[in-house]
């Protein structure tokens, strides 16, 4: 074998090892970029308060990503159609209202379709035109909290039409066209803000007559809506 067919073996091995490591390097920095099993941090942090507003999470928010954080996220992902692996990657995270660096695109509207994304407008202009706009933000999260919460359905229609859950629904205000500020509010909600702090529920108690929901614990009042969560 000549020298320089020797170096042309070398070279192709060098190049082969430096692909290997290439494709190493890569895959272990999108993992780690993943909250998982063992995880500490900011990210941990919204995770767990996340789902233990929805009641998925009992544990303390510690931003330690131990058993608990991982059967509660596993939770999470079986009541939400996703993998269920318990590693907060991107659809999960999505799927939670978080953003992070690694999620990439969501798909449009933050893992929810156009058809989605209209629904919650409307629902937020039929019950909160004239409202703040912290206030119609607010609305959008609960539908969202709902959609997270186990004992909801899994879906923006099925929770907006689900029977006696939003007056709208009821008198056909639904069917209106939103307002501009709507859609805005329909995408910061989307996005994961919620000026409601986890609410499920909402009221307005000037004009509300179920006497339940007046002994839920308040969170917060937003214009004339009062957001409330469950007991316990």
């Amino acid at each position: 074998m000549t020298k320089r067919k020797t170096e042309k073996i070398h070279l192709k091995r060098i190049i082969a090892l430096v692909a290997v490591l290439c494709i190493a390097v890569a895959g272990a920095a999108s993992a780690s970029a993943l909250s998982r099993y063992g995880s500490r941090g900011d990210e941990v942090v919204k995770i767990q308060t996340k789902l233990k507003n929805w009641g998925y999470y009992k544990g303390k928010v510690d931003g330690i990503y131990g058993q608990q954080t991982y059967e509660a996220v596993k939770y999470f992902q079986r009541k939400n159609g996703l993998t269920v692996d318990g590693i907060a990657g991107p659809r999960t995270l999505a799927a939670m209202g978080i953003s992070s660096s690694s999620s990439g695109s969501n798909g449009g509207y933050g893992g929810y379709g156009a058809a989605d994304y209209e629904l919650l407008a409307r629902v937020i202009s039929a019950e909160g035109r004239g409202e703040p706009y912290a206030g119609q933000v607010a609305i959008g999260a609960v539908v969202l909290n709902r959609i997270r919460h186990p004992s909801f359905p899994n879906t923006v229609a099925g929770v907006v039409y689900q029977s006696g859950a939003f007056s709208c629904v009821n008198d056909g205000q639904i069917n209106m066209a939103p307002v501009s500020s709507a859609y805005k509010a329909a995408k910061d909600a989307i996005n994961g803000v919620d000026p409601s702090g986890g609410a499920i529920y909402y009221y307005n108690p000037r004009t509300a007559t179920n006497k339940w929901i007046r002994t839920l614990p308040i969170i917060c009042t937003i214009g004339d809506h009062v957001f409330t969560r469950e007991k316990g």
